[in-house]
This record gives C-alpha cells, structure tokens and sequence, in this order.
C-alpha cells in the first residue's frame, strides 16, 4: 500500500518525545517491511508493545502435499466443507507453493475479546464470500462485507468480529507484499487513470480506538508453518496514533472497473493485485466484445509457464458447465485448457456476463492437499468430452 496515512494522535516529529499527560513517554515502534528498505508505519502505544508473559510449544499447521502427480485439471467443492467455530482452525488450504497458500475459511464465531491473530510470515487477502463484519488491528477498524478484498500486511495483529455465524472467506496468503501492477502505477506511485480502481475504491482504517488495559492477552503467531502462542501482558489495541504507508485496508471487486474490447481481451486486463510469481484476477459483470465477429468465450489456452486458480463467487460463467458456488478449479502448467463444448457457439451474440470470481495465477506449479482431495470433482478432467 504506496499512500500515506494518518490516524490518532502522533507527535510533530519521528523518534522524539512523545508524552502522555502524566508525563511518561508514548512508546514508538516502527512496522517495516524488507528491513529499513521499504514501506513502514510508525505506531504509538500506551506501553512497549514486548511485554511477554509467557509463550507455549508451537503446533505445526504446515500444509503437506497429498501427491507429486500434479499434471490434471482438477476441481474442488469448497462449499462442501464443513463449519468451523475457531477461525484459526477453520483455515484449510487447497492449494500452495512457496509463493502463495491458497485456503478456504467457514468460520461461524467471532474472536474471543482477548484472542488475536498475527500471520509473521505472509500478507493475507481474505476475500469475503458470504457474511459481513469487522476487522479489528492495531490501525482501526475495517468494516467488511460480500465481495471485499481485505488486505493484512505480514504482522499485523488482528481479530474479526463477525456479525452472523455462515461466513465464507477465499484466503490467499503471499510470501511477498500484495502490490497493485506497476503498470497501472505512476512513478510516484499514485494509480493512473486507465488503473481499473483508483484510490476512492480503498477503504482505509478508522475508529481508531485506544484500550489501555492490563491484562493476559493471547496473540496466536504463525511463523514458518508453526502456530505459536505468545500471551502479552497489555492489550496490543493500546495505540494513541499512528502514520505511514504499510496498514491493512479493502478494495470491493465490486468496484472493479472491467477493461473491454472489440474482440476477447485476455486474463491480465483482469489484474487486481500483484505478488512474487503470482498474480490476482477479478471477473466481474461486464459487456462482451463488440466486433461483429466476436466470439466472447475465451479460447482454448495453454498455460506452459503458470497454474491458473479460478475461485467461482457468483453468476453464470459462458465457458463453463455445472459451475457452483465456492468452487475452485485448478489448470496445472504443460496442457492446454479452454471452453467447454458447446459453449462457444453459445456465447456469440452475447452481449454482458453476470459472473464474478476471483483468479490466481502462479508461475510455479501448486501442489494439493489431502483436504483438498476430499473435496475434489474426480471426473473433472473429461468434462470437455
């Protein structure tokens, strides 16, 4: 996130004195990214955000590769997973590389007010299928609801509050910072007007709320696969103020303003984030090509270099059959895959598609889990006979 912001109470100056009324000092600490090198925040708390009361063994929550035969279309029902009360546990993933885990969530309770969350490793995207709620940090509050993008940068402490037990959440977790593409950035980092969101789509944090209280408040850690336990002495929401250009914040895909063409325009004017050998999609409704002869189904493609992920949200999808709700289908590297039979016919004449779904496409092949496994469509791969 490439803008400054601002919220609370912070001092004239970086690294000087900052008091309270009773005339102790604020305590500074700096959120930074890739060391000193890169984007920070600088946030003020009540107390030293390091008062660690004690900690507990990790558990290992890796995901593990159900098999090395990855070369399959593949498809997983995601939708037939069963709820889970915890949100940690309700976490499954499907697909992952060293890049990128992919999972699906159906959390049906909020945090509990002294549990919290911290991904020490990746930055998260939840993308919220099904319910609304809060996203509750350091920085402020982030409402949320259907079709919400909420990006978590690495580190961040957070809790959700959620308003209705059915939630449905489509996770992507990224070794490497979410970013907007470059190429719908200026040089000062400010979103171009050909961009297909601008900055009046993101929603930043606010009721910035300070809760000075004392207290054993347990924040779950994950690092390297391992899900730790660390209990802190203060409420870790102890922050007066803060400022600078790395805080968690929303993009609606309904906002997503759909770049077309005369003819079929291809996956990158879809573009919504960019990552390390990864990118993230949204389909969106949308008028079809306008050439005369077009033919708005894609054509059939053949993925040498890169996964492509499609997560299915809503509407009817012109290139595809017997698509559901909460679905995932996975196009692996080395075979080509297209429109199924019947469809392309269909889709000429045309004139605007109702669907909406997200997309992942990794440069480095995903290898499945054994939850995604018994989940998995095992006919999928001949659907196009």
């Amino acid at each position: 996130m490439p803008h400054y912001f601002s919220l609370g109470k912070i001092p004239p100056k970086r690294h000087t004195q900052f008091r309270k009324e009773d005339g102790s000092l604020f305590s500074e600490q700096l959120f930074s990214t890739e060391g000193f090198s890169s984007n920070y925040s600088l946030l003020y708390h009540c107390h030293p955000p390091t008062r660690i009361l004690r900690t507990e063994e990790p558990v290992n929550i890796s995901p593990v590769a159900a098999t090395t035969t990855i070369l399959k279309h593949r498809c997983y029902k995601c939708f037939n997973t069963q709820a889970e009360a915890d949100y940690i546990k309700s976490r499954n993933v499907i697909l992952f590389n060293n890049d990128v885990h992919l999972s699906t969530a159906a959390p049906t309770q909020s945090f509990d007010d002294n549990v919290f969350f911290k991904n020490a490793d990746a930055d998260e995207v939840l993308f919220i299928h099904e319910g609304n709620g809060v996203l509750k940090t350091q920085y402020g509050e982030i409402p949320f609801g259907y079709g919400d993008y909420v990006v978590v940068p690495r580190g961040t402490i957070y809790q959700i509050k959620f308003e209705q037990a059915n939630n449905r959440l489509f996770i992507i977790e990224s070794f490497s910072p979410i970013a907007f593409p470059k190429r719908y950035l200026s040089k000062y980092g400010q979103l171009l007007e050909h961009s297909p969101i601008c900055e009046r789509d993101i929603r930043t944090p606010k009721n910035l709320t300070t809760i000075d209280e004392k207290g054993e408040f347990l924040i779950k850690i994950k690092k390297k696969g391992l899900l730790y336990n660390f209990w802190y002495g203060n409420h870790p929401f102890d922050v007066i103020g803060w400022d600078g250009c790395e805080y968690p914040y929303a993009v609606s895909i309904h906002d997503f303003e759909p770049i077309t063409g005369r003819v079929h325009q291809p996956p990158p004017v879809h573009q919504t984030f960019d990552a390390n050998n990864f990118v993230i999609c949204s389909f969106v409704p949308r008028l079809y090509d306008y050439h005369p002869n077009s033919i708005p189904a894609p054509y059939n493609h053949s993925n040498i270099d890169s996964d492509e992920v499609l997560y299915y949200v809503d509407g009817d999808f012109m290139s595809r059959k017997h698509v559901e709700r909460g679905m995932i289908t996975l196009h692996p590297s080395g075979i080509p895959h297209g429109p199924h039979p019947g469809t392309v016919e269909k889709s000429i004449g045309a004139k605007e598609t109702k669907e909406l779904a997200v997309m992942v496409d990794t440069f480095h092949p995903l290898q499945f889990t054994n939850f995604a496994l018994g989940i998995e469509d095992e006919n999928y791969i001949y659907s196009w006979l």
